[in-house]
């Protein structure tokens, strides 16, 4: 599995589909409260550099089928909001969303010089394991906020600091090829 920069228009095109996708948006949220963005947004918001956003690839190949990102990147508190999503969903549920974000994480800390990394999740969202395997902490729970098919949900918020990150290389894959 690699991590990919955004580096050509069929990469931005292909991230912004996957960020269309109403199973995926609807447990996002970015920051100006859109749920859905174009491939212009995602140029944009990276060029500014508040936005690090790679394509995750299939250990086989370079066949991207997933996004992660860190966002609303402060350099001045060090601290960065991390999503993923599984684009491809033949993938879902074989630890490649957990490898990227734990990558995704090492960029954080390493090269970005990040202290703290924290997430929310909606509750009932599977990607609740996800923080678990990569040891985030939970820190909170924002009430009756995220709405999604009219239903409001909390929002259950973590966090991972340098020291407690190690970086996820192996995770079993669960379904079959």
């Amino acid at each position: 599995m690699e991590l990919l920069t955004l580096d050509a228009p069929e990469h931005f095109q292909l991230a912004a589909r996957w960020l269309a996708q109403k199973e995926n948006y609807q447990w996002l949220e970015f920051s100006d409260g859109r749920q859905q963005v174009s491939p212009e947004w995602l140029k944009i918001s990276i060029q500014r550099r508040s936005l690090v956003v790679r394509l995750f690839t299939t250990d086989a190949d370079r066949t991207p089928i997933g996004i992660v990102a860190l966002g609303n990147i402060n350099p001045h508190f060090k601290t960065a909001n991390i999503w993923v999503v599984v684009g491809d969903k033949s993938y879902v549920v074989r630890g490649y969303a957990t490898r990227a974000a734990s990558r995704m994480l090492t960029l954080g800390f390493k090269e970005l010089g990040l202290q703290a990394i924290h997430t929310w999740i909606v509750e009932h969202n599977p990607s609740i394991k996800i923080t678990k395997r990569l040891k985030f902490r939970l820190i909170g729970r924002q009430r009756q906020c995220h709405c999604i098919d009219g239903q409001m949900y909390d929002r259950l918020w973590f966090d991972l600091l340098h020291s407690e990150h190690q970086e996820t290389l192996d995770v079993p894959q669960q379904r079959s090829a």
